[in-house]
């Protein structure tokens, strides 16, 4: 099976699906509208010969079941990778039997992962490690999940003596740029209870996920001449530095862990005359993701008072926690944690500090925890994945089907 998901893994690479938020279009970007055409022939090729994809390029398909009276079930990963780094001509390597030392992805160019960076590395001495050569992501969020499902798939086609239940299988555009559960069709779908594939480190599973919302902050300057600006100039970046200093530093991205929400400023734009900010809110707590807003609606009021109004703020929710629907049906946390230690993974049952298609897709009735792939250091160049965690990602999901059968 390892080869099976690796071989997969590195064909997926090869298509360059990196999402566009600038775009209005779904998919956001034609390669990720080629690779859904691609796995819908794959996924024929293996027997499901209802795989199809509609004018979105959301791929569905069905894997019959050979036991009757189960609970049909599906698996979902995304299609896209994100735009923080190109995802065009990767150059995929893999480290044989890491030594736990620095990784060399790129001599040339002096790039390299270092374990003083990246202490988790240590936690793969031992491991194959595809990488990349250190110009692009490597796309393991979420290519590998989608070669994990296929190989899983694959694995039942031909052994038939694994009982299971119908199993839907769907991959969605645009997951990166948060428009992955937008137009997925639900009852099309039609399982009672999926998973999505979209996790990290090995026995990753996880059940809740940040509270969201996005805003955007437009300042009016005023720009006259600086040599003869005196009580007329207003200066938007000024103000924009103004606003940024009212978020506390220790409620950041970059000093918060576990359960604890942030306000991130994660673009900032203009000059004199005008100035956009683009803020994420994020908190576990519902509560407290309620007062967060509510601050940042005051913050721009008090300041707007100051500037004449010369502020506006457009904040909307994003998506939600997923626990709120997903701990009614617990059940299927618990047969995913039972299936790992069946095959010999240790759970690591942690909030999401960030989102999935699997939170929407929760509020729009179907319970969709969320289980890793393997994978590490997504959204940047120093990604990695390791090869044993791929292999052991696929035979959880069969593992999960057959389990289904036990209910």
């Amino acid at each position: 099976m390892r080869e099976k998901v690796v071989e997969r893994f590195l064909k997926y690479v090869t298509f360059d699906t990196t999402a566009n938020p600038q775009s209005a279009n779904c998919p956001s970007t034609e390669g990720q509208r080629v690779f859904a055409n691609y796995l819908v022939e794959e996924l024929k090729g293996l027997g499901l010969s209802d795989a199809n994809v509609d004018e979105n390029s959301y791929v569905m398909a069905t894997l019959k079941g050979n036991t009757e009276g189960i609970e049909t079930i599906g698996f979902i990963s995304h299609l896209d990778t994100a735009p923080d780094v190109t995802g065009k001509d990767v150059k995929p390597k893999i480290v044989e039997n890491y030594d736990g030392k620095d990784i060399v992805l790129n001599e040339k160019l002096n790039i390299i992962t270092k374990v003083s960076d990246y202490p988790e590395l240590v936690k793969l001495v031992g491991h194959d490690l595809i990488v990349t050569d250190g110009t692009t992501l490597l796309g393991a969020d979420d290519k590998a999940g989608v070669a994990e499902i296929v190989t899983a798939v694959e694995y039942l086609v031909n052994h038939p003596e694994v009982k299971h239940g119908d199993i839907k299988i769907g991959f969605t555009p645009d997951e990166e740029i948060g428009r992955g559960a937008n137009l997925f069709n639900v009852e099309k779908f039609g399982a009672k209870y999926a998973y999505t594939i979209d996790g990290g480190i090995e026995g990753e599973l996880q059940y809740e996920n940040f509270n969201a919302a996005g805003a955007t902050i437009t300042i009016q300057g005023r720009n006259v001449h600086p040599g003869a600006s005196k009580n007329k100039m207003v200066n938007a970046l000024h103000i924009a530095a103004e606003i940024s200093e009212q978020f506390p530093a220790n409620e950041r991205p970059e000093t918060t862990e576990g359960y604890e929400g942030f306000y991130h400023l994660n673009d900032i734009n203009g000059n004199v005359e005008k100035a956009t900010m683009v803020y994420i809110i994020r908190d576990h707590d519902k509560k407290k993701f309620e007062s967060r807003k509510a601050y940042m609606q005051e913050t721009i009021n008090k300041l707007n008072e100051k500037y004449n109004g010369r502020i506006t703020l457009d904040l909307k929710d994003q998506y939600f926690n997923m626990k709120e629907k997903v701990e009614p049906v617990k059940f299927v946390v618990d047969i995913a944690e039972e299936a790992m230690n069946e095959v010999g993974i240790k759970p690591l049952i942690l909030p999401i500090r960030g989102g999935t298609d699997g939170s929407r897709l929760s509020f729009m009735g179907l319970p969709c925890p969320n289980i890793f792939t393997g994978g590490a250091y997504f959204h940047s160049k120093n990604e990695c994945i390791s090869t044993t965690s791929m292999e052991k990602c696929s035979k959880l999901i069969v593992k999960i089907a057959e389990k289904y059968t036990q209910r």
